[in-house]
Formats: C-alpha cells, sequence, structure tokens
C-alpha cells in the first residue's frame, strides 16, 4: 500500500479533535489527498455498532462483549474503507484504531493482552498505522476538560476516574513496546503539540 496510515490516540480530553483539525487543515493546504475516519464507526455497520457501543442505556454490557464490538466495527471500516484509501495513496487519519482497544479493554476492562492483541490482528487482517502520535494527559487534567464541554457524556465518558486512570496506564505500556508510537505531552498548547505533529507527519511523507 503506498498511502500513509496516521492514528491519534489518548483519554479522553486530550485534545486529538483540534490535533486532527490542524493536520487535515494542513494536508489540504498542501494538495495532499487524505481522508478523515473514526473508531468505531466510519461504515454504515460501523456507525450502528458505535451507537451500541456508546449508549449510556447500555451500562449492563459485558467486557467481553464490548471488546468484540469493537473489533467487528474494525474489521468493517479497515476492508471498506481504510484498505483502499491506502491503495489509492491518501492518507489516512483515523482517530483512535487498536491502541484504543489495547489500554481501555485489554487493560482498563482486565480481559489481558493476549487476546486483545490475537483479535486486533485477526480484525485487521495484520495492518497496523504507519505512525501513532499518543497524545498523554493526566487523567484529573482530562477530566477537568471533558466536563468543561456542553456535549453529553457517552457511556465510556461517564466512566470515573479511576477508570481514565488504568487507561492512561495502558496506553503507556503500549507505546513502550511500539516504535511506532509517538508520545506527545498534551498538557502544551495546541500549537506546540502540532508541531512536533507536523514535523513527524511531513518526515514521513518526504515533505
Amino acid at each position: 500500500m503506498s498511502g500513509l496510515f496516521v492514528t491519534f490516540e489518548g483519554i479522553d480530553g486530550c485534545g486529538k479533535t483540534t490535533q486532527i483539525e490542524m493536520l487535515s487543515s494542513d494536508l489540504k493546504s498542501e494538495g495532499i489527498p487524505f481522508v478523515l475516519i473514526r473508531e468505531p464507526g466510519g461504515t454504515q455497520i460501523g456507525e450502528k455498532i458505535r451507537t451500541i457501543l456508546l449508549d449510556k442505556a447500555n451500562s449492563g454490557m459485558h467486557a467481553r462483549t464490548e471488546l468484540l464490538l469493537y473489533e467487528a466495527a474494525r474489521a468493517q471500516i479497515v476492508e471498506e474503507k481504510i484498505k483502499p484509501e491506502l491503495e489509492e495513496g491518501k492518507v489516512v487519519i483515523c482517530d483512535r484504531f487498536f491502541d484504543s482497544t489495547v489500554a481501555y479493554q485489554g487493560i482498563a476492562r482486565g480481559l489481558g493482552l493476549e487476546a486483545v492483541d490475537y483479535l486486533n490482528r485477526w480484525s485487521t487482517a495484520g495492518l497496523a498505522p504507519d505512525i501513532t502520535f499518543l497524545l498523554d494527559l493526566d487523567e484529573e487534567t482530562a477530566y477537568r476538560r471533558r466536563h468543561g464541554r456542553s456535549d453529553e457524556e457517552d457511556r465510556l465518558e461517564a466512566e470515573g476516574l479511576a477508570f481514565m486512570k488504568k487507561v492512561r496506564e495502558g496506553y503507556l505500556l503500549t507505546s513502550t513496546e511500539q516504535s511506532r508510537i509517538r508520545v506527545i505531552p498534551a498538557t502544551d498548547t495546541p500549537d506546540v503539540i502540532y508541531q512536533k505533529i507536523r514535523k513527524a507527519v511531513w518526515e514521513v511523507l518526504g515533505k
């Protein structure tokens, strides 16, 4: 595949959306073909799964059910969207990918890394990001940011600080094992954070 697969990770409130918007704006101004994708979702099937996963009415969902739903949505978007776009040579920017599953379900939900790693590889048919930006932020700051927004919390965002702490720990554990993951402190200003992201992406693009 000739495209570039870029993913953004981090706990809720870390600033992923802002950075994705800044990168998208830069790519557009440079005339570089790109596509934005989010997980879960991005396809007709995936969006229906997303609704189930994030609905607060489904608070009784078992962790294994949650894991399998994420993997189902991922399998669909990889085949329907990500692979075709990469084959066309586009930059694919994905808001969350399988590192989220490692952190949320593998670590925070306690399902373990062995099962999650296997399902991640299986659902993606071995596809992995070329570069991943992990915006690292402590859970207290992220919690304050999240509760400063006006939109309603979904099922996962409603989890407390202890859960967010475990998710962050899961992300940091994963980052030590994967050279593609760039950990960026999310306490800096958006512009400072973005310059680090832009530099890394442009280096890979050979710009």
